[in-house]
């Protein structure tokens, strides 16, 4: 199946915040792409559609466990074809978690 994959202005706005903090986010983002490529269904399930996915932080050398988190939308569009909607990202160490009441805002704008 091919995904397409969506930048929402959440996660925008969150990713350039951390790239001001971490120098080596931008080619960290890219390997998560391709990864989210490879494997679409990666991460944890928390709702309908919904899934959390670990990102390592290259700069923070801790690994996936210490790095970013995102929370991705999928959507079966057809039999072949898909999207991925990237909600928000955050750094592990700034938040443990996002709140139930944060995705419903977030999810208003998909």
């Amino acid at each position: 199946m091919n995904y397409r994959i969506n930048v929402l202005p959440e996660f925008a706005k969150n990713l350039k915040r951390l790239c001001k903090k971490y120098r080596s986010i931008k080619q960290d983002y890219a390997n998560f792409i391709k990864e989210l490529h490879h494997n679409p269904n990666s991460g944890v399930e928390i709702g309908v559609g919904l899934r959390k996915v670990r990102m390592a932080i290259g700069s923070k050398g801790k690994g996936k466990s210490h790095g970013a988190r995102v929370i991705t939308y999928t959507v079966i569009l057809s039999v072949d074809e898909g999207e991925i909607n990237l909600l928000t990202i955050y750094d592990k160490a700034e938040r443990e978690s996002i709140t139930r009441k944060e995705l419903e805002e977030i999810m208003k704008g998909v």
